[in-house]
């Protein structure tokens, strides 16, 4: 069976992913017939579950605690907190067990669920606290200190503490409360009705001007792409069958490893989400070490290893690879930057039944996208692949008009797990959501079968190992800097993340300073991922085109990497 048989198949008339039609906001819009209306239905349904759900390190959460903690986040939400329908509420720590059950229990009584990157620095962490007016904030340690370090006042949301947070100090101006102090053994999760098309998230990007905007979904945006992810795995085993089991294979549980942070949309979507819906373990560890990943892959005999295609370098090139037994992977992947070819080779060749995988997805459309692995992948490495047709995918010229196939241009999205617009962006929102298509940003073509090969980006922006680090962003904390006239930041090709931050910078007269000295006034202002990693101090003005704007391809080409700082 081919993928165009496969896909009339498993969207039938009568199964769960028959496409229907329906009324989205006065737009109408195609929908699996099977979709929750909203993400209170995934947790209730997973109530039933027994089975181990998190392996956090060398910590088993069962289903019943995890549902048990959802319930009294929710109550303390509501009862102790006053959280109201709709009100946004921030998580801003690493990936934890807590992290699941409060992202869970905002977002089941009708709250906004707000993931904040762990890695802001504390200017970042204000901005978006203040631009999403939070009126809570669930914080670990060290999240809390960099909040504590805001100027006072400047925070008007309650402060949640976990795992050791750190009890209120005398001096402290935050409100802050530990989350144990609030959790009642007897409490039940609030019973709020909730609306399809009511927001349930917002994820912040980077941003083309300097500040990050939050892209908004609803719950039935997370809900139908969970839906396409299940159809597109449905596809893919009518399509290209895995091979069988032999007489002495052992059953394997669906065990996911979660190695990005759960405030990727990747993370957060087709994975945390996704093993709520489909009975799956989650595997987490507290940062990324590929001989622990390894040693926990053995373990935990997980099936699906989820990451940037960097993670799968790092497997393959361990010290430890070769003592491990990963036989139990069954797919070798995740999202978050192209593969390449290379790798795609390496995966099918060293581990036994793990197949490559790629998903094209963004925070945009909740991780959906194109998706490609096993026979697909091997005959097309170069693709992000083909999606199940309730999402279109279209090619156009610089003013919209749509592109015949094979012709290149930017790539559209259309599909009702698209953002409903940037939180308070309505500009924003109207340049990247046009008449229900969203523009990607990014440059490709689709072949005749439907597959499409994504070849640059429109944008000004760094992919540098999964993280997108918009340009505009770095360059407004390096022109703070009072020794900078002017400055231009750019991609720099990098083998193992894919891209590099590179910056070219020219002095005010009599001014100087150096790599260091520009990565250290920076570190205060911007994530450490966003840091500039070379560093062109250059003695004439940056070369500009006839509008004034800098020439970053050329400037880029010029510079010898050998002479950055």
């Amino acid at each position: 069976m081919d993928f165009h048989e496969a896909c009339a198949t498993v969207c039938a008339p009568g199964t769960r992913f028959e496409i229907q039609e329906v009324d989205v906001v006065g737009v109408p819009t195609k929908v699996f017939a099977g979709t929750p209306p909203n993400m209170r239905h995934l947790y209730a349904a997973a109530a039933a579950r027994t089975d181990d759900f998190i392996v956090f390190e060398d910590e088993r959460w069962a289903m019943p605690r995890v549902i048990e903690l959802i319930g009294q986040i929710g109550d303390a939400l509501v009862n102790e907190l006053d959280v109201a329908h709709g009100d946004r509420v921030a998580i801003a720590m690493r990936n934890y067990p807590e992290w699941i059950a409060t992202f869970a229990a905002i977002t089941a009584v009708g709250a906004v669920a707000v993931p904040m990157n762990a890695w802001w620095q504390t200017d970042e962490m204000v901005f978006a606290l203040e631009d999403c007016g939070a009126t809570t904030v669930v914080a670990d340690a060290d999240r809390l200190n960099r909040l504590r370090a805001a100027e006072p006042g400047s925070i008007a949301a309650k402060v949640v503490t976990v795992r050791g947070g750190g009890a209120p100090r005398a001096d402290d101006w935050l409100e802050v409360v530990d989350l144990e102090s609030l959790l009642r053994p007897d409490a039940e999760l609030p019973h709020i009705d909730i609306d399809p098309d009511d927001d349930a998230t917002i994820l912040y990007t980077s941003g083309t001007t300097g500040h990050p905007k939050g892209a908004v979904s609803t719950h039935r945006a997370v809900t139908s792409s969970l839906m396409a992810f299940a159809a597109r795995n449905a596809v893919a085993n009518l399509a290209d069958p895995p091979p069988a089991s032999g007489p002495d294979d052992e059953p394997l549980r669906p065990t996911l490893m979660l190695c990005v942070p759960l405030f990727h949309v990747t993370g957060l979507v087709p994975v945390m989400l996704g093993a709520f819906v489909n009975g799956s373990k989650l595997v987490m560890t507290y940062r990324w070490d590929p001989d622990r990943a390894l040693e926990l892959i053995e373990r935990e005999r997980v099936t699906n290893f989820v990451g940037v295609p960097t993670m799968s370098w790092d497997l393959l090139e361990a010290p430890t690879f070769a003592e491990r037994d990963t036989s139990s992977l069954r797919s070798v992947g995740g999202g978050g930057a192209p593969m390449p070819a290379e790798l795609v080779k390496r995966i099918d060749a060293n581990f036994a039944k793990g197949r490559p995988s790629l998903g094209y997805g963004m925070t945009e459309t909740n991780a959906y996208g194109p998706g490609i692995s096993g026979s697909d992948f091997l005959a097309h490495p170069t693709s992000t692949g083909r999606t199940v047709p309730v999402m279109d995918v279209r090619v156009t010229d610089p003013v919209g008009e749509e592109l015949p196939v094979g012709e290149t241009g930017e790539i559209w999205f259309r599909g009702p797990m698209l953002i409903r617009g940037y939180w308070n962006r309505p500009d924003a929102t109207a340049d990247t959501i046009v008449d229900g298509w969203l523009r990607s940003g990014d440059i490709g073509r689709i072949d005749d079968d439907g597959f499409v090969y994504v070849s640059d980006r429109a944008k000004d922006m760094v992919l540098r190992g999964g993280e997108n680090v918009y340009c505009a962003e770095v360059e407004a904390a390096i022109y703070e800097h009072d020794a900078v006239a002017e400055c231009s930041v750019f991609s720099v090709p990098d083998d193992r993340l894919g891209e590099e931050v590179g910056a070219a910078v020219f002095c005010q007269p009599g001014r100087n300073l150096n790599g260091d000295d520009l990565r250290i006034h920076c570190a205060s202002r911007i994530a450490k991922h966003k840091l500039p990693r070379y560093v062109w101090v250059v003695d004439q003005p940056l070369p500009r085109n006839a509008n004034g704007k800098f020439l970053k391809r050329e400037l880029r080409d010029s510079l010898p990497i050998e002479q950055a700082q």
